[in-house]
C-alpha cells in the first residue's frame, strides 16, 4: 500500500495530536458510543479530510457518497458487516433494497460505484434492484461496465405510497442521488424507509449548517482531550447574498474573507506556523467540487474576471449559486508520488470501512483536489498501533486511526444536523420540491 509522505519539517503538533488520540482511545470510543445512543446514524457518509501536519480537519461531508469503487477490496467484508448492521436498524426483516442512483449514464466511474454498492448490499443478504429517475427511461436498460460487468437500470413505478420496479416491492429505498435539484413527486410521502432521508438532499441541506453542528461536536471532543479545538476544526462563515454574475454581494463576501484570514493569521502566529493563510470559497450546497476557489487576499474577490465569476455562479445541475461558505483553508502536506493528496474516509452506519487518497498532479497544497484529473489510491484502516513509537510518530496505522476519529466526529455532526432539519420538508407540496428543468436537460450526461 502506498502511504503518503508527511512533510517532516511540519510534523510537530499533529503527531502530538495523534499520540493524544491513541492514548485516549478507550475514552474516545466510549464517547462515540454514547453519541450513537443519542443520535440516529446516517446510513452512509464520506468525509474529506485535510492534513497539514499542524492541523487535521474535515472540509466536507457527503451523505450520498459516490466512490465505493475506490475502496480497498480487501476490506469488502467490513463493508458487508456494516451494511448488515445499518439495514437491521431500519428494518430487521428487510429483504429487498431499491437503489436509486444519480442520472449518469456515461460517467463510468460513478456507475462502477453503483455496482460496488450493489455488491455490498447483495453480500449483506439483500435483493437489490436499481431504479432510475431518468425521465426518458421507459424500459430496463443494461449498461456494460469497464470491468465487463453489467448494470441494469429500471424505470421506477409507484403504487399508492410505495415505490419499486417491475415485480419488485422493496422494504428499503436507498438514495445514492443527492437531490441537488429537488425531490421528484415519485419520492414524496413514501411509507417505505428512505435512506438517507429526503431532507438530507442538497436542495435543502447546507454545508454551513453541517459545520455549525461540527463546531459544537469538535468543541466537546476537544475539551475531553484537553486540546485546542482549532486543531480539528476549520473556521467558517456563510455569505448568503452573493450573485457572482451581477457582482452583487461582493462586499459581504470580501468582509468574511478578511475576517477569517485575520483569525487564521492569529492562530498561525500562536503556533509559529510560517505559511500564508488562505480561505476556500465554495457553494454552500452541492458536490462534485464545483464552484470552489482559493483566496489569499480579500481583494481577489473584487478582481474576479468574467470566466471566474461564471465558474463560481453555477453548481451541479446548472443551478445558480447565491449562498457560499467561506471556510478556512487547510493545507495538505501529504503526497502520493510527489503529488498533493488528501484522505477521504468512508463509513457505513457508524463504522469506518475504508477510504482512499484523492490525488491530483496538477493542483497545489492549498487548492481543491476534487477536480477533473484527480486519481484515487485505496487505503485500508488497520488496527491502530497500541504502543506508538515516539521516533516514528507518522506510523500509518496511527494516522489512519486519527483519520477515522475525525471522520466520525463529522458523522456525529451530520446526525445532529439532520435532526435539526425540519422533517416536514419530506411531506411538503410537490410544487415546492420539483426537479428543475436543468435536470431534464442534463439527464443524459
Amino acid at each position: 500500500m502506498t502511504v503518503p509522505h508527511l512533510t517532516t519539517a511540519l510534523s510537530g503538533p499533529l503527531p502530538d495530536l495523534e499520540r493524544q488520540i491513541l492514548k485516549a482511545m478507550p475514552e474516545i470510543e466510549h464517547w462515540l458510543r454514547s453519541q450513537w445512543q443519542e443520535h440516529a446514524t446516517p446510513f452512509y457518509a464520506s468525509v474529506d479530510l485535510r492534513n497539514s501536519a499542524f492541523k487535521l480537519a474535515p472540509v466536507d461531508t457527503n451523505l450520498f457518497p459516490g466512490g465505493f469503487n475506490n475502496l480497498n477490496t480487501d476490506f469488502h467484508p467490513l463493508c458487508v458487516q456494516a451494511a448488515m448492521a445499518a439495514v437491521e436498524k431500519i428494518c430487521a426483516d428487510a429483504r429487498g433494497v431499491l437503489l436509486i442512483p444519480e442520472n449518469h449514464t456515461r460517467n463510468m466511474p460513478y456507475l462502477q460505484n453503483v455496482a460496488a454498492l450493489r455488491t455490498i448490499l447483495r453480500h449483506a443478504g439483500m435483493n437489490v434492484r436499481i431504479g432510475s429517475l431518468l425521465p426518458d427511461l421507459t424500459a430496463p436498460t443494461e449498461i456494460e461496465l469497464p470491468d465487463g460487468g453489467m448494470l441494469k437500470l429500471e424505470p421506477l413505478k409507484r403504487s399508492g405510497n410505495r415505490i419499486g420496479v417491475d415485480d419488485f416491492d422493496p422494504c428499503v429505498v436507498l438514495l445514492n442521488n443527492d437531490l441537488s435539484a429537488g425531490v421528484p413527486d415519485i419520492l414524496l410521502n413514501l411509507e417505505q424507509s428512505t435512506l438517507p432521508p429526503l431532507h438530507a438532499g442538497w436542495f435543502t441541506r447546507r454545508k454551513s449548517n453541517h459545520f455549525t453542528a461540527y463546531r459544537d461536536v469538535a468543541a466537546e471532543f476537544a475539551q475531553m482531550l484537553g486540546i485546542d479545538p482549532w486543531l480539528i476544526n476549520p473556521y467558517f462563515e456563510k455569505c448568503g447574498k452573493i450573485n457572482f454574475q451581477e457582482r452583487k454581494g461582493e462586499e459581504c463576501l470580501e468582509g468574511y474573507v478578511s475576517e477569517i484570514l485575520a483569525d487564521i493569521r492569529a492562530k498561525y502566529q500562536e503556533y509559529g506556523i510560517q505559511h500564508d493563510p488562505f480561505v476556500i470559497v465554495k457553494a454552500d450546497a452541492g458536490t462534485y467540487g464545483m464552484g470552489i476557489m482559493t483566496v489569499k487576499d480579500p481583494s481577489e474577490i473584487r478582481g474576479l474576471n468574467r470566466r471566474q465569476r461564471n465558474k463560481m455562479a453555477v453548481g451541479k445541475e446548472g443551478l445558480q449559486v447565491h449562498e457560499v461558505l467561506v471556510q478556512e483553508g487547510v493545507y495538505t502536506f501529504e503526497s502520493v508520488n510527489e503529488a498533493p493528496a488528501e484522505p477521504v474516509v468512508y463509513m457505513l452506519d457508524h463504522f469506518v470501512v475504508g477510504g482512499f487518497y484523492r490525488v491530483h498532479t496538477s493542483r497545489g497544497q492549498d487548492q481543491n483536489l476534487n477536480a477533473p484529473g484527480m486519481q484515487f489510491v485505496p487505503l485500508a484502516f488497520g488496527v491502530p498501533c497500541s504502543s506508538p513509537n515516539p521516533d516514528d510518530p507518522g506510523c500509518p496505522p496511527n494516522r489512519f486511526y486519527a483519520y477515522g476519529v475525525i471522520a466520525r466526529l463529522a458523522l456525529v455532526a451530520a446526525a445532529v444536523e439532520l435532526e435539526q432539519t425540519d422533517p416536514a420538508l419530506e411531506t411538503a407540496s410537490a410544487d415546492n420540491l420539483v426537479i428543475s428543468k436543468q435536470l431534464t436537460a442534463n439527464s443524459g450526461r
